[in-house]
């Protein structure tokens, strides 16, 4: 495995940008099998994919990429992978300008708010075109259904889900035990989750709450919009709905919590630092962090916990998902039959279990974490995961807003949620006015 290195590694791999927008496919010879054929038997062709991956650019996830990528190349010797780490941040951008430039990556991890935008400019292959579709019915069997929705788009599967959280309320056992709660109770609504952070700030002098993705990508915004019964964007694709008033109303209870202490005033990364040291009772945010604040929790003597993310009364939940797909680019046919056979490695029982025990997201493959031959020890001696787990039967897909102003969109709601929460100013006038702006960059 080549591994060469571009951009700088980052925290968390929660936002894409590009450059400017435009159309190019990625040319090069076809040869080896017809378009239909990438899934039709071995072959001996030595064949060299160029990957773009953003878990490369992660300390942490190094290793258990890696190792997924080495596994891969073990089982199949015709193929390597040319591995090239690209943050998160410059992702979009460095595939888009070597696109232009005839040099673009073969597959490519790109995050899911990213979906329309890679379709219609980075020429990206549905799977439905290339695989035949016996086998790609076979091969999506135990898969997650909800999972599989995330990388669609009009009907066809343009990426193959890989890299997958969900928003999950951690917190501290031993602050919810110094201020007189029940860590074995966490608060289950909004409204438990105020009256609990309070107590939390009064008795221990700790900042009880913090809400986290005012920045970056806005997933846990659409979560928390949709968990009050509204949406981002309408389902036909053409209207923006954050100035709703249930997208409003989420809004309006983040602000309360601000407003009445109960959650802090750090950014996202502070409070991560903060809770890492003990110092906030609770945090909601991506379920890829547990594995490092397990290592915190361990080394400074307190206890972590997890809970589903909390509901706006009796309203179900809907969690929306952060993390990737596995984008196939290339138009040369024998490169498309051996980025097909990575794909399917790569989200197969035991990518997955690599994913999940070495890496730290969800396996979109539910049956694996009660089977002995992948994860049922892991998830025995890891419960934390569990709460994560359970929002697979109610996730909804992160949407990805249509045409080339998507991550200004994007942006614009960000920027308003965070103004609305930490000014204090009129919640429902910052909204509206978002939602004009965001409508005028729909095309």
């Amino acid at each position: 495995m080549a591994i060469r290195k571009i951009g700088a590694a980052a925290l968390l791999s929660l936002s894409i940008v590009t450059a400017g927008c435009g159309s190019a496919a990625n040319t090069g010879a076809s040869t080896g099998t017809n378009a239909g054929d990438a899934g039709s038997g071995a072959s001996n062709e030595q064949v060299t994919l160029k990957f773009y991956s953003y878990n490369l650019a992660i300390a942490s996830q190094v290793p258990g990429t890696k190792k997924l990528i080495s596994e891969f190349e073990a089982a199949h010797p015709n193929i390597k992978i040319d591995a090239i780490p690209v943050a998160s941040t410059d992702i979009n951008a460095k595939v888009q300008a070597d696109i232009v430039a005839g040099s673009a990556p073969d597959v490519a991890q790109l995050t899911f708010d990213g979906l329309d935008f890679a379709v219609n400019n980075f020429n990206a292959k549905p799977l439905e075109d290339i695989v035949p579709a016996d086998e790609l019915k076979s091969n999506f069997e135990g898969f997650s259904p909800n999972g599989m929705k995330l990388g669609q788009l009009n009907g066809k599967t343009y990426g193959l889900p890989f890299t997958f959280s969900t928003p999950v309320l951690f917190y501290n056992a031993k602050l919810f035990q110094d201020a007189g709660l029940d860590p074995t109770h966490p608060p289950g609504t909004w409204a438990e989750v105020k009256e609990q952070a309070l107590q939390i700030a009064e008795k221990t002098g700790s900042t009880g709450m913090h809400v986290g993705g005012a920045a970056g990508g806005d997933w846990i915004i659409q979560a928390l919009i949709g968990s009050n019964g509204g949406q981002a964007l309408s389902e036909d694709r053409k209207t923006i709905k954050f100035g709703e008033p249930e997208a409003v109303g989420a809004v309006q209870m983040w602000q309360d919590l601000i407003k009445s202490g109960a959650n802090g005033k750090l950014n996202d990364g502070e409070a991560i630092e903060a809770f890492s040291q003990g110092k906030i009772g609770m945090l909601l945010f991506t379920s890829a962090l547990q594995s490092s604040f397990v290592a915190a929790s361990q080394a400074g003597g307190w206890e972590l916990k997890t809970a589903k993310m909390p509901a706006f009364g009796d309203k179900p939940t809907k969690p929306v998902n952060s993390g990737s797909a596995l984008f196939i680019l290339t138009d040369d046919k024998a490169k498309q039959k051996a980025a097909w056979e990575f794909l399917k490695f790569a989200t197969s029982e035991r990518g997955y279990t690599i994913i999940t025990s070495e890496i730290g997201y969800l396996p979109l493959r539910p049956a694996i974490v009660d089977d002995p031959n992948y994860l049922k020890d892991w998830v025995e001696a890891n419960p934390l995961v569990k709460p994560n787990l359970e929002q697979l039967d109610s996730l909804q897909p992160w949407v990805s807003y249509p045409g080339p102003n998507w991550k200004q969109i994007e942006t614009i709601l960000n920027d308003s949620v965070s103004k609305a929460i930490l000014s204090g100013e009129d919640a429902a006038a910052i909204m509206q006015d978002a939602q004009k702006r965001a409508q005028a960059l729909v095309q």
